[in-house]
């Protein structure tokens, strides 16, 4: 298996139709999607890696499977996808992680590793972007040396979202 990222306690790599079940887990759970329109269909699972693997060759970049060492566990996603804000088109590291591997610093330690991967490809500038009740991925953003720009508007999955924030870090 060829893996993106190494770090410490995990490992990233590329997803594949093989991991609809698995990332599954997280996508299509309510509370672990609580923050998001309405958890995954298992078809929106499919599209979703569909969308990364189709980024995987724009960008050479997308969300990865994120793998812990110890178990070799799939634990979730974390990588960096293209999000339009307003005008401006921006690298942006998002992450989901199944509920049990919460708590950790597996969101943090993926997180960095995909700020020093982004720099390490020349990219001068990488967003998160969350609602503004969601203090986890806010403290990931924060942990991630990302400080608050502004809150925004954009549609997520269809449905306008008024109570969203952008944090920002120069690389």
């Amino acid at each position: 298996m060829n893996y993106i990222i190494e770090t410490e306690r995990l490992k990233l790599r590329e997803l594949t139709l093989d991991d609809t079940e698995k990332l599954a887990l997280v996508l299509s759970d309510p509370q672990s999607m609580r923050f998001y329109p309405h958890p995954f269909s298992r078809e929106e699972v499919e599209n979703w890696i569909k969308w990364n693997i189709d980024n995987y060759k724009k960008y050479g970049f997308g969300l990865w499977a994120v793998i812990e060492k110890e178990s070799d566990e799939f634990i979730g996603d974390c990588g960096i996808t293209m999000q339009q804000i307003g005008d401006d088109l921006f690298p942006e590291i998002g992450y989901h992680l199944r509920k049990e591997f919460r708590g950790n610093g597996y969101a943090t330690e993926a997180a960095r590793a995909c700020s020093d991967f982004a720099k390490s490809r020349g990219i001068k500038q990488i967003i998160s972007y969350m609602k503004s009740d969601n203090l986890p991925s806010r403290h990931v953003a924060e942990r991630n040396g990302m400080t608050y720009v502004k809150s925004f508007t954009k549609t997520v999955m269809g449905k306008v979202v008024e109570d969203e924030v952008l944090y920002m870090k120069t690389l």
